[in-house]
């Protein structure tokens, strides 16, 4: 069992309601897609998602930065995993981490490290225990990439790459659901037990669908490549020509296993959620609209070579998303109108709503 995270004098409630308000203000600065779902998570188990997507987002920021030392950042992320535990590391962390630079959202918050964990600290013992555990688990298999990659990730194998998206986002799909067997309703051990066997294709997923859309953007902007450089060999390519308008359908016919690998890992996703019990609604409801923003997405990245072209993005509507988001909760009760749906976003855009009030 991880160490239990001592309580500050500083803890007061005021400083609690203040770190709440933190959180929900700066998460759809750090990711929209998340700060839509997560409404829909009551109570604790609301606030330890909350808590949780932050801390990862907060090691994340560390990861990123393209100006910091992998020295510099093994030593950050060392001292971050000790803040979970010592109340006084964290309120002094975002001095100590006061030279990491990267996207001012996310700089923002971890600037306020010490908020966060505040709210890490006002999580039941138990809670608090699997938040720690899975967060650790990530950073761990961050810093290893960090030392791996001094110079920038640029990933070799489809093994590396399953083994770096567990770390990152594998790891959240563990997280979760031994959140949801704590904390919701309907969930014992024997539904705990099969959502066990799909948890961590759930999170990688989503992480495989984020990868594939961001190829340019990663690579120039963050100095990271996550296609294999064996895949892209294979095809008479290599990370060094990714982005070369020469060597563009070499890359993509690379690719497209990974859009191929992203499929399978997302209707296993799907299978994840039409598991969770009904009467888990809150649950189905905040797995169930990112998943469709990714199968809408994938369906996009099967259509073109943007992702691969510097400068390129590929990112679906906005009417889109309204109107997944109200078809999805729709169909959240029913597992047949679920898949139905599923089919209909792989096939074609999704935006009746949209079109209805246009």
């Amino acid at each position: 069992m991880t160490m239990p995270s001592a309580p500050s004098p500083l803890d007061t409630p005021a400083r609690l309601r203040y770190a709440e308000k933190f959180g929900r203000v700066v998460l759809p600065e750090v990711s929209r897609t998340f700060a839509i779902s997560i409404r829909f998570l009551p109570g604790t188990l609301g606030r330890a998602v909350l808590t949780a997507y932050l801390l990862c987002r907060i090691a994340d920021t560390i990861e990123d930065d393209g100006h910091a030392s992998p020295d510099r950042k093994r030593e950050l992320l060392d001292q971050f995993l000790i803040c979970l535990r010592d109340a006084s590391v964290a309120d002094g962390f975002p001095v100590a981490a006061a030279d990491i630079q990267g996207d001012p959202a996310h700089v923002d918050l971890l600037r306020h490290t010490d908020l966060v964990c505040v709210l890490l600290r006002s999580l039941p013992e138990r809670t608090r225990d699997r938040v720690m555990h899975w967060v650790g688990v990530m950073v761990h298999g961050m810093r290893k990439f960090v030392g791996l990659y001094p110079n920038g990730i640029r990933i070799q194998t489809v093994a590396e790459y399953r083994e770096y998206c567990y770390y990152v986002a594998g790891t959240v799909g563990c997280m979760l659901t031994e959140l949801w067997q704590l904390h919701g309703p309907g969930i014992g051990k024997p539904e705990f037990t099969k959502l066990w066997d799909k948890c961590q294709q759930f999170g990688q997923a989503l992480q495989t669908v984020n990868i594939l859309k961001d190829i340019a953007w990663d690579a120039r902007h963050e100095n990271s490549i996550y296609i294999p450089e064996h895949s892209l060999v294979a095809q008479g390519s290599g990370h060094a020509t990714l982005l070369s308008p020469e060597h563009l359908d070499r890359n993509h016919a690379a690719v497209v296993d990974f859009i191929e690998m992203a499929w399978k890992d997302l209707d296993d996703a799907l299978e994840y959620i039409l598991m969770i019990p009904r009467r888990a609604i809150a649950i189905r409801a905040f797995c169930v609209l990112p998943l469709l923003f990714a199968y809408a997405t994938l369906r996009d990245l099967t259509r073109t070579q943007a992702m691969l072209i510097e400068g390129g993005t590929v990112k679906i509507t906005r009417a889109e998303v309204k109107s997944l988001m109200v078809a999805g909760l729709m169909a959240l009760v029913s597992n047949v109108a679920l898949r139905a749906l599923v089919e209909r976003v792989k096939d074609r855009r999704f935006a009746p709503f949209a079109a209805a009030s246009a």
